[in-house]
């Protein structure tokens, strides 16, 4: 039996999606010191400024990810994440994909986002590079770090 994927808005405090943030969490704090980690927690993700999805095949879910709102021009992507256990499945990519587009039909001109710079955050830094994303400064809230990479793309 073939499932699509299937991206819907999705409350960052359902079970299933507060274990995923929970495990971002955890990974994050043991990849980077306390004032590197980016990561948001469920509440930070509730806040209106905010657009959050899940991707899942049927019941299983394979990630999620979000979207906020830096200015009426600008967008950042955040908690984009797919459990261990799920990955190379296509979520990721899914969810790019809707970030972009949804970004797209808000009228961004510029979509940003920050990401580790250990070896565990290639494969996200090749990710956002293949769609076009580049190396750029520290953009909004953000101060030079060198346990961050910061990325934007043009849109």
């Amino acid at each position: 039996m073939t499932h699509e994927l299937r991206i819907e808005a999705d409350d960052p405090a359902r079970a299933d999606v507060r274990a995923l943030l929970e495990e971002h969490l955890r990974d994050m704090h043991a990849l980077s010191p306390p004032e590197s980690v980016h990561a948001l927690d469920v509440g930070r993700l509730q806040r209106p400024d905010i657009t959050f999805w899940s991707v899942r095949d049927g019941d299983t879910l394979l990630g999620c990810g979000a979207l906020r709102e830096i200015d009426a021009a600008h967008g950042e992507i955040k908690s984009m994440r797919t459990p261990q256990a799920q990955r190379r499945r296509g979520a990721g990519r899914a969810m790019l994909q809707h970030i972009l587009a949804v970004a797209h039909e808000r009228g961004y001109r510029q979509l940003s986002l920050e990401t580790g710079s250990l070896p565990a955050f290639v494969p996200a830094q090749r990710l956002y590079t293949s769609v076009g994303f580049e190396p750029c400064g520290p953009f909004g809230d953000y101060r030079p770090d060198p346990n961050s990479v910061f990325m934007t793309l043009r849109l």
